[in-house]
């Protein structure tokens, strides 16, 4: 055992625990921001809709201009809900990479951890 402690360096260490860590946490990070960036411009385009509605609603002025705005709203509801469908797939798509690099992430570790471990057997 105490061979086993002498050989084990800050390097050994590096690689079996802080690189991973390191690596794992700056997935975690890229991850979060690229979806909270589509988030954030998820919002603000359905924002821009909602504005873009009520101040379609504020110029109505008589029966005519009513009909007009009505019937817009099936445009504007198809619209939506495709942006909607868009903005799904898109976070569908962040999390499917996330879990790739994830396992990748985890399969290249637990490589150079059991090779890190045979090397310290044999060197015990």
């Amino acid at each position: 055992m105490e061979n086993i402690m002498k050989n084990f360096d800050t390097t050994q260490f590096e690689n079996l625990f802080f690189g991973p860590a390191r690596a794992f946490a700056s997935l975690n990070l890229d991850f979060t921001e690229k979806l909270v960036n589509t988030q954030l411009e998820a919002s603000k385009s359905y924002a821009e809709a909602n504005m873009n509605q009520v101040r379609a609603l504020l110029n109505v002025r008589d029966a005519e201009g009513l009909r007009t705005y009505m019937e817009s709203q099936q445009k504007v509801a198809k619209d939506l809900t495709e942006r909607m469908k868009g903005d799904a797939e898109k976070v569908v798509a962040l999390q499917q990479d996330f879990v790739t690099k994830s396992q990748k992430l985890t399969e290249e570790n637990t490589k150079q951890a059991t090779a890190a471990a045979a090397k310290a057997t044999r060197q015990a």
